[in-house]
């Protein structure tokens, strides 16, 4: 790569640039340097899609459909609390200001990094499908900062990066004409998708069981139901 007032350099390139290379942004991060391209590429439509579908975000599950489909919660954060715990006290035990604790602390930046981008992966992959596949998606407006505050499910919600799946579904979905509704989460989890009745239940049952019309479902299955009806009647 030719960069103006620098000359010829060497780059690692994740996948090929498509389009044409309109800017390209030189970013500094944890003693590494990344180059990022901003491309023009001509639009692709996608398929028009009739379809709507109803997303339940979850702790246990990421995602589940209206549908019936679950999208797995990887716990990227869970699974690298271990060695998170390791350099962090590799930071504490090395003197201020040495090289050796300013190796440690970019050690440790780079694995918060790591699970940064895996969370973002996991999210834009779960997004791109959900956006080929479905004209309408609706989701629950969560307000995920209040939630946050329930230390029992705080790290776990942040793990899931709700958000972010929100989020990039959104923006997917204004390029590809489709759109994204969120709704009003109130009842979702005990309402009855089936009949709307209310149907009380703790959150230990996992099963929706409707007395009034006998309709059984997996709880969050009904829940993302639910929303799917509310984005199509809101």
């Amino acid at each position: 790569m030719n960069l103006s007032k620098i000359g010829e350099v060497k780059v690692k390139l994740h996948r090929q640039p498509q389009g044409t290379i309109k800017t390209c942004t030189i970013i500094a991060k944890n003693g590494k340097y990344y180059a990022s391209l901003s491309c023009e590429v001509e639009a692709t439509p996608l398929p028009l899609r009739e379809g709507g579908v109803g997303i339940d975000l979850g702790v246990k599950h990421l995602a589940i459909t209206s549908e019936g489909e679950f999208y797995e919660h990887p716990q990227f954060l869970r699974e690298s609390e271990r060695e998170l715990r390791q350099k962090q006290r590799a930071v504490s035990r090395k003197k201020k200001g040495s090289h050796r604790r300013k190796k440690a602390i970019r050690e440790l930046a780079n694995l918060h990094s790591h699970i940064t981008n895996q969370r973002k992966d996991y999210a834009h992959k779960v997004s791109r499908k959900l956006v080929n596949q479905y004209g309408l998606i609706a989701f629950e407006n969560l307000n995920v900062q209040g939630m946050v505050k329930n230390h029992h499910l705080a790290k776990s919600i942040a793990d899931a990066s709700w958000h972010q799946l929100v989020q990039y579904t959104t923006y997917k979905a204004e390029e590809a004409g489709r759109r994204v509704v969120l709704v009003d989460p109130k009842n979702t989890s005990q309402l009855c998708s089936n009949c709307g009745v209310i149907v009380p239940k703790p959150l230990s049952e996992r099963v929706h069981r409707c007395g009034q019309c006998g309709y059984v479902q997996d709880r969050d299955v009904n829940a993302a139901q639910n929303i799917l009806k509310r984005a199509q009647t809101g």
